[in-house]
C-alpha cells in the first residue's frame, strides 16, 4: 500500500493513499442465474485475469479528498446529515463522477484504478462459492442479523456488517455500485468467455448490489441493473478494482478483520 502527500485545490496538504484490497486471482466461474430474472441467463463459464477489489464502497471521506484535490462539483446530498459520515459510501455519483475518481486516484497512487466489469463484479460478490443465491450462500436476508431495523434513512458506514469469503464488506448491499460495462439485457448470450467487457455502446451502464432505500435491501449475487451514465442517485456508490499486483502478492486490511489478510487461490478448469 501506498501513500502520498499532495496539495489541495486551497494550498493545504493531502494525504492520498490506495485503499484497502484483496487480490483475487485469475480462474473460472460460473456467471449468471437460471432462476433470477431473464437478464441473468444463460450461466454461463466466464474467466477472469486477476484483479485486487477494495474491500469497501468508496467512503465519504475518501471522495471529499477527490474533491478539495480536484476542486470537482459535489456531489447531490453532499452535507445532507443522513448522508455525510466520513465513513458512509458516498452517494449520487454520476457513472462520470465514478470514472473521473478512479483516474485522479491512478494518477496519485502510480496504480491503475477503475470500475469493476460486471463480471468482475459478481465473481467478488460470490466469494469463490458457486452458484449460490447470495454472498453469505442461500439463506434467506431474513436470516441476517437486524435485517428489518437497518437502512432507515441512508446507508450504513461501510464495514460494519459481516464481509465475504474473500472478505469484502457490504456487497450486495447499502448501495447499487457502478459497473464500467455499457448494459445490453441479452449481452450473456454472445458475451466471450474471457474478460467480458460489455458491449462497445449503448444508452445505460451497468451497476449491481443492492439498495438501503428498497423494499428488498439485499441483492443476489448474479442481480443486474443499470441506469444512463449521467443519473446521480441517493442510493448510487461505487468501489474501485487495480490491475497489476504481483501474482502472488497480497494487498490487505487490518482495519477490520484481521484474520480475513488473503489472497485468494485460483480456481482451475472451465
Amino acid at each position: 500500500m501506498q501513500t502520498s502527500v499532495h496539495l489541495g485545490s486551497s494550498g493545504h496538504r493531502l494525504l492520498i493513499t490506495d485503499p484497502l484490497r484483496i487480490r483475487i486471482a485469475a480462474g473460472w466461474f460460473s456467471m449468471g442465474s437460471e432462476t433470477g430474472q431473464a437478464v441473468e441467463s444463460p450461466v454461463h463459464r466466464v474467466w477472469l485475469d486477476s484483479f485486487a477489489m477494495a474491500v469497501t464502497q468508496v467512503t465519504v471521506q475518501e471522495y471529499a479528498r477527490f474533491l478539495d484535490a480536484t476542486g470537482n462539483e459535489r456531489p447531490p446530498y453532499w452535507g445532507d446529515p443522513n448522508f455525510s459520515h466520513p465513513q458512509q459510501p458516498v452517494v449520487a455519483v454520476s457513472w462520470f463522477d465514478a470514472v473521473a475518481y478512479c483516474r485522479w486516484l491512478s494518477s496519485m497512487t502510480g496504480s491503475n484504478y477503475r470500475l469493476p466489469t460486471e463480471a468482475e463484479w459478481e465473481r467478488a460478490a460470490r466469494g469463490g462459492a458457486e452458484q449460490m443465491l447470495f454472498p453469505w450462500g442461500n439463506d434467506p436476508l431474513a436470516s441476517r442479523p437486524n435485517y428489518h431495523t437497518r437502512w432507515k434513512t441512508g446507508p450504513e458506514p461501510v464495514g460494519q456488517s459481516q464481509p465475504n469469503a474473500y472478505g469484502i464488506f457490504d456487497i450486495c448491499e447499502n448501495v447499487h455500485e457502478w459497473c464500467s460495462d455499457w448494459y445490453e439485457a441479452n449481452y450473456y448470450a454472445i458475451s466471450p468467455d474471457q474478460n467480458p467487457q460489455g458491449p462497445d455502446d449503448g444508452k445505460r451502464r451497468a451497476s449491481r448490489g443492492g439498495s438501503w432505500r428498497h423494499q428488498i435491501k439485499i441483492s443476489r449475487c448474479s442481480a443486474r441493473s443499470s441506469i444512463p451514465p449521467e443519473f446521480s442517485y441517493a442510493d448510487y456508490g461505487f468501489r474501485v478494482v487495480c490491475d497489476g499486483l504481483a501474482e502472488y502478492g497480497t494487498t490487505f486490511s487490518t482495519r477490520f478483520a484481521p484474520e480475513l489478510v488473503m489472497s485468494v487461490l485460483p480456481v482451475t478448469g472451465p
